[in-house]
């Protein structure tokens, strides 16, 4: 399945839906912290920025879930 073209922020948001919580910031990049799965993803955030696709497909496989899923919860 094609990967969306999205910003940052929408990354953000999407994640918390599948209940990542933001734990730090360091400029622009955003860590998110899921306790079940005991993951760590990192997000960069610049302004309104689209991400890269294979910036996406690498949060996207730190947060071990699926293209569909993530779909789900934008």
């Amino acid at each position: 399945m094609k990967l969306p073209r999205i910003s940052g922020q929408k990354i953000l948001h999407a994640l918390g839906k599948a209940g990542f919580e933001e734990i730090h910031i360091r400029g622009s990049h955003h860590y998110l912290y899921h306790s079940t799965k005991d993951r760590i993803v990192t997000v960069p955030v610049h302004s309104q920025k689209i991400i890269a696709p294979k910036t996406l497909k690498s949060i996207l496989e730190q947060a071990d879930i699926s293209v569909e899923d993530f779909l789900d919860f934008l």
